[in-house]
């Protein structure tokens, strides 16, 4: 009779929370569920920006830093002017960290392998790696433009390259980010690279 009486109680319990559930109804308003469109909200904020003048000063913006970029890139650090001229030399033999194939999957070479890029090509010109805000460096640079040895590569540490091409109407090239002469070691410029033997020489001079 126990059982009975427990299982008769356990069923209005079940009964009565189910009514009660289904007697809740919708409570409230219901929306769908929905996502703007990407493209459609990017669209509509480039209109207002457009309307607004803003995408015009926001392109003009973008065009001056990319421009002035250019024109006058960042500075190497850690780039001194002349102070004590010295003289170095510099091995420019590389290790193969790995092993290179051709296309045909034959190895050309082989890891460990020491190259020496002079045993196969020679510095026909010097570099003269020089600050484009010093002008004593500017004029020692246009000097090494046709000098006695040949033309010289102009390399920039610091300055504006565009300038002295549109100037000198030859090319003047940029060591963007140092990684010349952080290769090279030289720290102070006017420095001029030149070949001796299977050796780079490197001068830091005064202008």
């Amino acid at each position: 009779m126990a059982t009975l009486v427990r299982l008769l109680l356990v069923l209005l319990s079940y009964v009565a929370i189910t009514a009660h559930s289904a007697a809740l109804g919708v409570v409230g308003p219901t929306y769908e569920i929905t996502e703007p469109d990407l493209i459609e909200v990017i669209q509509s904020r480039l209109k207002r920006m457009e309307k607004s003048g803003e995408l015009g000063r926001k392109q003009n913006e973008y065009r001056d830093r990319v421009i002035g970029g250019i024109e006058k890139p960042n500075a190497v650090s850690g780039i001194n002017a002349t102070q004590t001229p010295r003289t170095f030399y510099v091995d420019p033999t590389w290790t193969v960290d790995r092993d290179i194939r051709n296309t045909e999957g034959s190895l050309l070479f082989a890891r460990g392998l020491k190259v020496n890029p002079l045993d196969h090509v020679s510095l026909s010109r010097k570099l003269v790696f020089f600050d484009g805000r010093d002008s004593r460096q500017v004029s020692l640079a246009q000097r090494n433009l046709d000098g006695p040895s040949g033309k010289s590569k102009l390399i920039l540490v610091a300055g504006e390259p565009l300038k002295l091409m549109r100037s000198w109407k030859r090319p003047v090239f940029y060591d963007q980010g140092g990684a010349l002469v952080r290769r090279l070691g030289i720290r102070q410029v006017p420095a001029i690279v030149s070949q001796d033997g299977k050796r780079l020489r490197v001068d830091e001079v005064r202008p």
